[in-house]
């Protein structure tokens, strides 16, 4: 009986260490429940809201969206492919639900990008407008960068009486 459990026990060991957790591994999983939380944040917001600004000098529940969806396809675009960015041109208007696809698309498309770099291209240094920063310093920014906006979009929500989706994180 004690050999069934070492053996178990052993097995369990190295299906763990196959898995090795990675900054990558580990940031893309992270990247799945960022998504995931601001797309149901997105959706909690009524579309007659998202002209919604707590002030002047705010940018609209819309707007922050949109800006969130151009920082993930700048960096991700910048740093981790070849290919060169092109801002787009700001729309007149967008509906809810196109916001919604474009988010979708960005968030899955710097998932295929950072999924495909090698890890070990973390470690470069590429220039960056704030000074030198490695590719992982990168990957921090992008996630940083929505979670700080989709803080704001938290605020906007309460702002309008409706209540934040539950966070998702873990």
């Amino acid at each position: 009986m004690k050999k069934g459990i070492l053996l178990i026990v052993l097995l369990n060991i190295s299906t763990f260490m196959a898995q090795q957790i990675t900054p990558k591994t580990a940031f893309l999983e992270k990247w799945e429940n960022s998504k995931n939380y601001l797309l149901e944040i997105a959706e909690a917001m009524p579309e007659e809201n998202y002209g919604f600004k707590p002030t002047e000098r705010e940018m609209s529940f819309s707007e922050q969206l949109l800006h969130i969806k151009q920082n993930m396809d700048w960096l991700s675009t910048s740093y981790f492919t070849e290919k060169e960015y092109t801002k787009a041109k700001k729309p007149l208007h967008k509906s809810k639900a196109e916001i919604i696809s474009e988010l979708k698309k960005s968030f899955d498309s710097v998932f295929e990008i950072i999924r495909t770099s090698p890890d070990e291209s973390l470690q470069e240094t590429v220039t960056f407008f704030a000074g030198p920063k490695s590719k992982l310093q990168i990957l921090n920014l992008l996630q940083d960068h929505v979670t700080h906006h989709r803080g704001q979009l938290i605020v906007y929500l309460n702002l309008k009486d409706v209540k934040p989706p539950k966070y998702v994180g873990w």
